[in-house]
C-alpha cells in the first residue's frame, strides 16, 4: 500500500492551499478530489476561466485560479474524480480508502487534512421539492460549469450569496426577477454591535456593499423580512407565494432557487468521531479544532469551512496553517520557523472572521426553516415530515439516532447530510433541551455509496495497487 506523509481530501480553497504550502515544506502529498478538476465548489472550473467567464463571476472567482496553479505547480498529486469512502486512523497514520472509475483504491499517511468544505442549509418550506426549485448554490453550479443561467428565477432566502448570484446573472444578461429574502431590518440592528469588530473584514464588507448597488443599477425588485414561504405549483414551480407587510404576494417564475446559509459539512468528522461542538450562532455543529485546525484525533485536521463557516479565503489561509503545524509535527521544520511562517496566515484568517459574527446575525436562518410547519418535508430520501419527526418526539424518541428506527429518517443516499439539522432542531425543540445534547447522525462507512465490485477490488489483504492513471495529476 502507498505511503505518503500527507492526504488532503477536497481541492477547494482549503485543500488546494493545505496542498501547496505542505509540498512547498517537503511533504509528500496527495489530494483527493471528488470533483473532475481543482477549485471545489467557489472555485469550480477555474481552471478553464478566460475572459468572459471573468466577466460573469467576478475577479473574486479568477483569483481561485492562482491557488490552482500554485497546488498542481508544487508537486503534491491531484487524483480527481477519487470518491473517498473510508477513513480509518490507527497508532501508525490512517489510512483512506476511496474508489475511482468504479475500482477502489487505498493509502496510507502520516497526517490527513480534512477540506470537505460546506454544504447549503436545507429549506424545507412548502413545495420544495418540486421540479424547477434548486438551491442557490446549484444554480452557481450550473453557471460556473455549464454557463447555463436559471430562467425566469426568484432567488429566495437569506445570506450573501443570494446577492452575488444575482449580480452575476445579471452580469450573464439573464437577470433574476426578484430576491426574496426572509432576514429584517430588525436582524441588522441586532448585527450593529459586531460591526466595529468586524470593520478588519472591511473588504468583505466592502464587496457586498458593491454587489447590492450593482443591484439597484440594474432595477432588481428586492424584499425584505419575507415570512410564510410556499412554493406554487402541482408538476413543477409555478409561482413563489409568501408574506410580506401584512400581506401575501406571488410571484409566478420558472426556477426558483433557495438559499439560507451553509453550514460545515461534517460527514467525514463524524463518522471519525471527533468531538463536535454547537455553534449558536451559525445554528450549526463544527468539529472542535485548535489554533491550527487539529482536531480531537492527533494527526487528523480539518481545513476551511468544514470546521466553520468563513469564507473561501479564510479557508485558504486556515489551509496553510494545517499544513505548516503538519510539516512541523513531521520535523520538517522547528517551531520558530513553524511560527514564523504562520504569522501572516493567522493575522489574514483573523481579520476575514473578524465580520463572521456581524454576518451571521444579519443574516440568520429562518424561523420557518428551523421550525417547517407539520406538513413540511423534512428528510427528501424518505419522505418524511416534519409533523412526524414531532410525533416520534411524544412517543419517546430523544435524539436523531432513533428516528432511523422510527421512521428510517436519515437512511437515505445522502445519509442525513440535508435533513440531519432539521431533525436536530425539531427534536431539540419538542424536548426543550438545547441541540448540543440532542446531538446528530451517528455517521458509519462507507462515506459515499458504494458497490459491492468496488469493495471486491480490493485484494484479500485489504489492499489495492494505484489506479493506473489520476486524472488531473501534476506532471
Amino acid at each position: 500500500m502507498t505511503g505518503v506523509d500527507l492526504i488532503v481530501i477536497g481541492a477547494g480553497p482549503a485543500g488546494m492551499a493545505a496542498a501547496a504550502e505542505a509540498a512547498g515544506l517537503g511533504l509528500s502529498v496527495t489530494v483527493l478530489d471528488e470533483q473532475p478538476a481543482a477549485g471545489g465548489q467557489i472555485y469550480r472550473a477555474v481552471t478553464q476561466g478566460g475572459a468572459l467567464r471573468g466577466a460573469i463571476l467576478g475577479q473574486d472567482y479568477l483569483d481561485g485560479a492562482g491557488l490552482a496553479q500554485a497546488m498542481l505547480a508544487s508537486g503534491a498529486r491531484h487524483v480527481t474524480g477519487a470518491v473517498v469512502w473510508n477513513i480509518e486512523p490507527d497508532d501508525q497514520g490512517i489510512t483512506v480508502t476511496w474508489s475511482q472509475d468504479g475500482r477502489a483504491a487505498q493509502m496510507r499517511a502520516a497526517r490527513l487534512i480534512l477540506a470537505t468544505g460546506a454544504l447549503e442549509r436545507p429549506v424545507p418550506i412548502p413545495g420544495w421539492t418540486l421540479p424547477g426549485v434548486m438551491t442557490a448554490g446549484a444554480g452557481q453550479i450550473l453557471l460556473k460549469a455549464s454557463g447555463i443561467v436559471a430562467q425566469r428565477a426568484v432567488l429566495a432566502g437569506s445570506g450573501p450569496l443570494l446577492y452575488l448570484l444575482a449580480a452575476q446573472m445579471v452580469r450573464a444578461g439573464t437577470p433574476p426577477l426578484a430576491l426574496v429574502e426572509t432576514q429584517s431590518f430588525g436582524d441588522t440592528v441586532r448585527a450593529m454591535p459586531q460591526l466595529v469588530a468586524g470593520l478588519r473584514g472591511w473588504r468583505t464588507l466592502l464587496k457586498g456593499l458593491g454587489l447590492l448597488a450593482e443591484l439597484r443599477r440594474a432595477g432588481i425588485r428586492r424584499v425584505t423580512a419575507a415570512r410564510d414561504l410556499a412554493v406554487e405549483g402541482q408538476d413543477r414551480a409555478t409561482a413563489l407565494r409568501f408574506n410580506s407587510g401584512g400581506r401575501t404576494q406571488r410571484i409566478a417564475c420558472d426556477t426558483i432557487l433557495l438559499h439560507q446559509g451553509v453550514v460545515p459539512n461534517t460527514q467525514a468528522s463524524r463518522a471519525l468521531r471527533l468531538d463536535h461542538d454547537w455553534i449558536a450562532a451559525q445554528h450549526s455543529f463544527a468539529p472542535r479544532t485548535d489554533a491550527w485546525g487539529q482536531t480531537s484525533h492527533p494527526g487528523i485536521f480539518v481545513a476551511g469551512d468544514g470546521a466553520g463557516i468563513a469564507g473561501a479565503v479564510a479557508a485558504a489561509e486556515a489551509g496553510r496553517l494545517a499544513a505548516i503545524q503538519v510539516a512541523h509535527q513531521l520535523g520538517r521544520i522547528d517551531a520558530g520557523k513553524r511560527d514564523a511562517r504562520a504569522q501572516g496566515p493567522a493575522g489574514r484568517l483573523a481579520a476575514e472572521r473578524a465580520l463572521r459574527p456581524f454576518l451571521d446575525t444579519a443574516y440568520p436562518p429562518a424561523a420557518q426553516v428551523l421550525a417547517p410547519a407539520d406538513d413540511t418535508i423534512i428528510c427528501r430520501c424518505e419522505e418524511v415530515t416534519a409533523g412526524q419527526v414531532r410525533g416520534w418526539a411524544k412517543m419517546g424518541c430523544t435524539g436523531p439516532n432513533q428516528t432511523k428506527a422510527f421512521g428510517r429518517v436519515g437512511m437515505g443516499p445522502c445519509q442525513g447530510r440535508y435533513c440531519g439539522l432539521s431533525v436536530t432542531a425539531l427534536l431539540a425543540a419538542a424536548q426543550a433541551m438545547p441541540p448540543a445534547e440532542v446531538g446528530a447522525y451517528r455517521i458509519r462507512p462507507p462515506l459515499k455509496p458504494v458497490t459491492l465490485g468496488e469493495v471486491a477490488s480490493l485484494d484479500a489483504a485489504g489492499r489495492r495497487a494505484e489506479p493506473a492513471q489520476d486524472r488531473g495529476a501534476a506532471p
